[in-house]
């Protein structure tokens, strides 16, 4: 028998790297199988990371790690057509160490965190692809590979093996996902000069922004567009649930273009070459969709379990936590001697006690109501400019009138028991 490991983790995203760091650093035996040619190759977006719950992972990684910009400013934009009505915060104490978040690029920082993996004990193999895993007695003993002699053993394999995660699915976890519970994301990487970033974004040097855009960036639909500032570059992109492209044609490139030119948008990116395009599948099923999390010898962790809050663009920390989760699984089971599912349904203990569950809970219905409702994006955001505009606009009316032209607009082929009803199941949503 090929030799074996004390955990075999499949997948190098941030939540696998999560889990095999903590079970290193304990003298746990692990292997991390990556089907790209190094952990981040897959992963060449801009994102935003967590500073939380990667500090509780490695304390102070911040001070050596690959990040961008720490984000003093989050923005959020309901953009109409030719228009855009917004809110944020900007605080100071988010500019001062240890910071609130940052922005990184997941293929330097991936490679990174894959590098403190090996320094702590982890062995890491690259360009291998998982077939299955292996089975004995209904209970997961490793997983085979597609390279020669390539059966290897543990007492517990760990799936972090993406949205799709074909090793759960053809372990029964779950099923084929709905259009409506994934969502597509594309997105471009825009170069240019640090300074030009600063003043545009009205930022202090080294400081970063993001922008969350809903409505018209992505022509209506469900989803969210955004900017996000990096040290030499700009993220911009937009994702929307695939029901939704699919039920209105919309090719992903074709979204992100138009959002390009928008008129609100095309200012700030102004002149940026463009260096690199992306597109992913991005889980979310939410609450709802999170599958069998733990087996006999196995456990679900990261995209690979659901675990994204769309709501508030939060996945990375959720992957983190989750791996750090398992892994304590893990270091506890191997103490106990026993690794079967009533051993590791520790790991789901800890998930549902957790932000992770909770958060996901309390947003369980909102992509759905959004789905099923399309006035929300479609009327109640070009509203909202609307009324702005009018509220706005001293043209000799008065403001009792003005008050009046905005409740139309509102109100507009909409009954005022539709929109009590309407902001009912917005509010529902979210409780």
């Amino acid at each position: 028998m090929s030799e074996k490991f004390d955990a075999i983790i499949v997948g190098a995203g941030v939540a696998g790297l999560a889990a095999a760091y903590t079970m290193a650093k304990e003298g746990l035996h692990v292997i991390v199988l990556e089907k790209g040619q190094h952990p981040g190759s897959k992963n060449v977006m801009g994102g935003v990371l967590y500073r939380q719950m990667m500090d509780e992972i490695i304390p102070d990684f911040w001070k050596e790690a690959p990040i961008e910009r720490p984000i003093v400013e989050q923005r959020f934009w309901m953009l109409a057509k030719e228009s855009v009505v917004q809110t944020g915060y900007r605080g100071m104490e988010w500019s001062q160490p240890p910071y609130n978040n940052f922005t990184v690029f997941r293929s330097k920082f991936d490679h990174w965190f894959a590098s403190k993996c090996v320094e702590a004990g982890a062995l890491i193999i690259c360009e291998t692809t998982i077939k299955e895993c292996i089975i004995e007695n209904n209970h997961v003993i490793g997983v085979r590979t597609d390279r020669p002699d390539g059966d290897l053993y543990a007492d517990v394999v760990i799936l972090a093996d993406g949205v799709n995660s074909l090793l759960g699915k053809s372990l029964g976890y779950h099923r084929e996902w709905r259009k409506d519970e994934v969502a597509l994301a594309v997105m471009e990487e825009l170069k240019l000069p640090s300074q030009k970033i600063e003043d545009r974004f009205n930022l202090d040097k080294g400081m970063g922004a993001t922008i969350e855009i809903f409505g018209d960036g992505t022509l209506g639909m469900v989803g969210t567009a955004f900017i996000y500032t990096n040290k030499e570059h700009l993220s911009i992109g937009c994702g929307t649930l695939l029901s939704e492209m699919s039920k209105k044609q919309v090719k992903p490139y074709e979204l992100l273009d138009y959002l390009k030119q928008h008129p609100m948008i095309k200012p700030l990116i102004a002149g940026a070459e463009p260096c690199e395009y992306y597109a992913h599948l991005i889980p979310e099923g939410g609450y709802k969709s999170i599958p069998k999390l733990v087996g006999d010898g196995v456990i679900v962790v990261g995209d690979a379990a659901q675990f994204v809050n769309g709501i508030h663009r939060e996945g990375s920390n959720l992957a983190m936590t989750s791996g750090r989760y398992a892994a304590e699984t893990v270091i506890r089971a191997k103490k106990l001697g026993s690794f079967n599912e009533s051993a590791l349904s520790y790991y789901k203990d800890l998930i549902y006690q957790s932000y992770i569950a909770k958060d996901l809970k309390k947003y369980k219905n909102a992509s759905h109501t959004m789905e099923t409702n399309p006035a929300i994006f479609n009327h109640y955001i070009p509203a909202a400019n609307k009324v702005m505009s009018e509220m706005f606009t001293v043209d000799g009316i008065s403001k009792s009138q003005k008050q009046k032209l905005a409740m139309k607009h509102i109100t507009k082929e909409r009954s005022l028991l539709r929109v009590a009803i309407d902001g009912i199941k917005v509010l529902g949503a979210m409780k």
